[in-house]
C-alpha cells in the first residue's frame, strides 16, 4: 500500500511539474514581443528519495526554480553601446538641422546675399550717378543684414529646441530612476524568499538601457540584488530603494538650460552639466554648447569684419552731394552679437544719395570707392589676412557639412553594432516559437503520462481493496 501511495505522490508532483512547465511556456509565448524579455525555463530537481533497507527508491521530481536565460555581461555591453547610440543619434539629428541653415541648394543663402551685396557696388561703379544702382546697393545691404540675423536666429532656435530636449530627457530620467528604485525593492523582497525575480530583473535591465540611452551612467549590483546608478561622476540617481532627481533649469549666467543634481530634499543644487558627455543629453549639449556656439562666433566675426572694412572704405569717399562719406553700417558694439546688430546706417537708408562712390568731392563719374568696396569680397581680411570673406564662409559651411556627414555615418555604424548585439541577445535570451511549441508538446505528453501513472496506481489500489473484500 505504501508503494502505491508513493506512486500517487509521484504522479501528483509530475502533473504539477508539467502544469508549471506549460504555464511557463505560455508566459514565454505571450512575451515574444516584449522588449527586454528573457526566455524562462523550469528547473526540475529529483525529489528526496526514500530508503528501505539497503536500497534507495526515488520519489520522482519536483520544481526547483523558474529561471531566465540571460547573459549579464552581454546586457551590460548592450547598455554601454546604447549610451553611445543615444549620443550619436542626438548629435546626428542636431547637426543635420544646423547643416540645413547653410543649405544654399534649396534656398538663397548668406553666400548669395554676400555676393549680391558686393555685385551691387560693382554695378554702382559702372554708373556712379545712377539712383537705381544706389537703390540696389541699399536693398542688397538690407538683405545681407537680414540674412545674418536669419542665420543667427535659426541657430538660436536649434539651441532652444535642444534645451527642450534636455528638459524632456531629464523628466524621463527621473521617472526611470523612481521605477528602478521600486524594482530594487521588489527584487530584494522576492529573492529573500528564495525565488528568482525574473520579470522584475528583465524590466530593470530595460530601464537601465533606456536610462543609459539618455545620459551616461555607471551602475553596479550589490549582493542584495539591488543596483546603484550614478549619472556623470557624482549624481547618484538610485541607491537601493531610494532615488534622487535631476533638474533642468536655465543658469544664472546665460540663457541655456543646464542640468542640476540635488541629493536630498534639503540639499543644495549642484551643476553637473560638465560631467555629462554621453547619451542623448550629452550629444545635445555638445552640439548646443560647442558646434553651434562656434558657428555663431564665426558669423559674428564675419559680420563685424564686413561692417569694419566697408565702413573704413566708405568714410574715405564722398557721396552724390559731394559730402564726406558716413558710416555705411551701424558699427556693432562688439564682435559678439555682431551678426544680430549688422544694420544699414539710417542716413543712407533714408537717402541713397549719401552712398559714397567717389574718392573726391564733386567728381561725377568717380567710382574709386565703389570699386574699392566691391574688391573687399576677395581681399584676405579674415583670420588675420589668411582668408577672404568667401573663403572664410565657405570654410565654415564645409566644416559643418563634414561634421554632420561624419556624425551620420558614425550613427549608421553604431546602429549596425547595436543590431549585431541585439541579434546575439535574441539568440541567447529570445523566445523561439518553434522551440516553445516543442516544449509545449513535451510537457503535454509528460502530463498525460503522469495522469496515466495516477490512473494505474488508482486501479492497483482498487484491486488491493477488492482483494480484502474477498
Amino acid at each position: 500500500m505504501s508503494k502505491i501511495s508513493a506512486m500517487l505522490d509521484i504522479g501528483k508532483r509530475s502533473l504539477s511539474n508539467s502544469g508549471t512547465g506549460l504555464q511557463v511556456v505560455g508566459h514565454n509565448i505571450a512575451n515574444k514581443s516584449t522588449e527586454g524579455f528573457s526566455r524562462q525555463r523550469v528547473e526540475l530537481q529529483s525529489a528526496v528519495p526514500i530508503t528501505e533497507g539497503n536500497i534507495q527508491i526515488g520519489m520522482g521530481a519536483r520544481t526547483g526554480q523558474v529561471t531566465r536565460t540571460n547573459n549579464p555581461w552581454l546586457e551590460k555591453q548592450i547598455q554601454r553601446e546604447t549610451t553611445n547610440m543615444g549620443n550619436m543619434e542626438s548629435r546626428s539629428d542636431a547637426l543635420q538641422r544646423v547643416e540645413q541653415v547653410y543649405n544654399e541648394q534649396i534656398n538663397k543663402g548668406l553666400n548669395q546675399y554676400l555676393t549680391d551685396f558686393f555685385n551691387s557696388f560693382r554695378e554702382l561703379s559702372n554708373n556712379p550717378e545712377s539712383l537705381a544702382s544706389r537703390t540696389m546697393v541699399r536693398e542688397a545691404a538690407v538683405a545681407l543684414g537680414n540674412d545674418f540675423k536669419r542665420v543667427n536666429q535659426q541657430l538660436r532656435d536649434i539651441q532652444h529646441d535642444l534645451d527642450n530636449q534636455v528638459r524632456t530627457n531629464v523628466e524621463e530620467i527621473n521617472q526611470m530612476s523612481k521605477e528602478i528604485s521600486t524594482l530594487n525593492e521588489k527584487i530584494q523582497l522576492v529573492e529573500n524568499q528564495g525565488a528568482h525575480a525574473n520579470d522584475e530583473r528583465d524590466r530593470r535591465d530595460v530601464l537601465l538601457k533606456q536610462l543609459g540611452e539618455r545620459i551616461d551612467i555607471t551602475w553596479g549590483e550589490g549582493t542584495d540584488g539591488m543596483v546603484s546608478v550614478t549619472a556623470g561622476r557624482t549624481a547618484i540617481l538610485v541607491s537601493g530603494n531610494t532615488y534622487s532627481q535631476l533638474r533642468a533649469a536655465e543658469s544664472d549666467t546665460h540663457d541655456r538650460v543646464e542640468v542640476y543634481f540635488k541629493g536630498n530634499e534639503n540639499g543644495t543644487l549642484h551643476n553637473v552639466t560638465e560631467q555629462i558627455s554621453g547619451g542623448r543629453i550629452g550629444g545635445a549639449l555638445t552640439v548646443r554648447d560647442q558646434t553651434i556656439e562656434e558657428m555663431k562666433s564665426s558669423m559674428d566675426k564675419m559680420a563685424y569684419k564686413i561692417a569694419e572694412e566697408v565702413n573704413r572704405a566708405h568714410i574715405e569717399g564722398h557721396d552724390r552731394y559731394g559730402k564726406p562719406g558716413v558710416l555705411f553700417f551701424d558699427m556693432p558694439s562688439a564682435v559678439e552679437g555682431a551678426s544680430d546688430e549688422l544694420k544699414l546706417n539710417m542716413t543712407i537708408f533714408n537717402d541713397v544719395g549719401r552712398i559714397a562712390a567717389a574718392s573726391r568731392p564733386d567728381a561725377p563719374g568717380d567710382n574709386i570707392v565703389a570699386n574699392l568696396i566691391s574688391s573687399l569680397q576677395y581681399r584676405k581680411v579674415m583670420d588675420d589676412g589668411a582668408a577672404s570673406f568667401d573663403d572664410f564662409y565657405n570654410t565654415q559651411v564645409g566644416q559643418i557639412g563634414t561634421i554632420a556627414q561624419r556624425a551620420v555615418k558614425t550613427h549608421e555604424a553604431q546602429k549596425n553594432i547595436m543590431s549585431q548585439l541585439n541579434n546575439i541577445r535574441e539568440s541567447i535570451s529570445g523566445v523561439s516559437i518553434d522551440e516553445e511549441t516543442t516544449k509545449m508538446i513535451e510537457f503535454q505528453r509528460a502530463y498525460e503520462a503522469s495522469a496515466r501513472l495516477i490512473r494505474t496506481a488508482d486501479e492497483m489500489l482498487e484491486t488491493v481493496i477488492n482483494l480484502k473484500r474477498l
